[in-house]
């Protein structure tokens, strides 16, 4: 099953780091997000991945074919392949597969899912975010999708609270405070399999999270798994450094592999 990765936001949240890298190669304790995303799938057996590149798309090609952290002899660039340009890199357990799919600057998320339909050849795929990281058993997520036999399934995540929560009383009284804690309701924790089909879906200009999921769900051909275990967005500076830190100090529940 190929996985796809939605890499062409400009991260505008993440202005610190995105004005010169595209928010996918920003690192995290030393290696750039999409690395710790590409290993997780890696870990459970899915190493053909699809890149769907926007701002800065070049830098990422650069990253794998370029940069002398792997330029190397187990790294091979494939041109001229009927689906464009091509990486193979030989990981000590698996090889990565790569195709990088130009989508465009100013695609939605929907719209690049689209324009990369004739990589997959009508078969079942998953598609991630370039910034999210999780323990997620992926080889669950898929064996899930496959026997609710509809046409989408996405992750439901439940996090934390970004504030301490209180409860207050009367005079102001607090009879209760909470440092962050679980929110009282799932969210889309951006980790999803789809059959073909959803492709009827979507359009050039679609933005995946609206219209296509929303039509899906009233037309009951959308089903949740969800995962109660670690989960994280990096969506801002600080979320950056809270995962340099887990890295750094060894806690980095995402890394899956090597177990």
């Amino acid at each position: 099953m190929k996985v796809v990765i939605l890499c062409g936001g400009k991260g505008t949240r993440l202005r610190e780091r995105t004005e010169a890298i595209p928010k996918v190669l920003v690192e995290v304790g030393g290696r750039p997000i999409l690395w710790h995303i590409m290993k997780m799938y890696s870990a459970f057996g899915f190493n053909d991945f699809i890149l769907c590149l926007g701002h800065l798309g070049g830098r990422v090609k650069e990253y794998f074919v370029e940069d002398s952290g792997w330029k190397r002899a187990d790294c091979r660039l494939q041109l001229g392949l009927p689906e464009g340009p091509k990486l193979t890199q030989i990981d000590t357990q698996a090889p990565w597969n790569i195709v990088f799919a130009d989508t465009g600057q100013e695609t939605n998320t929907g719209g690049r899912v689209k324009k990369i339909q004739k990589y997959l050849q009508d078969e079942e795929f998953m598609v991630t975010y370039g910034d999210g990281l999780s323990d997620l058993n992926l080889t669950r997520l898929a064996e899930f999708h496959r026997d609710h036999k509809k046409i989408a399934t996405v992750t439901a995540v439940n996090p934390s609270s970004s504030y301490g929560i209180m409860k207050i009383g009367k005079e102001g009284l607090v009879s209760e405070f909470q440092e962050k804690p679980r929110l009282g309701a799932w969210i889309n924790g951006g980790f999803f399999v789809f059959r073909p089909a959803v492709f009827d879906y979507l359009e050039e200009g679609s933005v995946l999270e609206r219209d296509p999921l929303e039509r899906l769900a009233r037309e009951g051909q959308l089903c949740a798994y969800r995962h109660e275990g670690f989960w994280a967005c990096m969506d801002t500076y600080k979320d950056n450094l809270e995962l340099t830190h887990l890295w750094e100090t060894g806690v980095a529940r995402w890394r899956v592999w090597g177990k």
